[in-house]
């Protein structure tokens, strides 16, 4: 069964989806949390990670945006 069948996304398409390397995307993943669905074995018996698209695109959204000050709070 193939990610397309499945749904789920490859660690390249995560990768497109966000913009950046997929070697980037596996520790932008984890920072997130965001962990594998599914593991499958390809012809040539190399392990690949799929990633449910709802979660990935949760967590991006999720993010914050560029420039953002973390470091500041409401306390008030």
């Amino acid at each position: 069964m193939s990610p397309e069948t499945t749904g789920l996304w490859t660690i390249a398409e995560v990768a497109a989806h966000l913009g950046i390397k997929p070697s980037s995307a596996r520790g932008t993943l984890s920072r997130w949390g965001v962990r594998a669905a599914d593991r499958r074995i390809d012809g040539a018996g190399r392990a690949h990670a799929l990633y449910d698209p709802n979660q990935v695109r949760e967590a991006a959204a999720a993010r914050p945006g560029r420039g953002a000050r973390t470091d500041l709070s409401d306390r008030t």
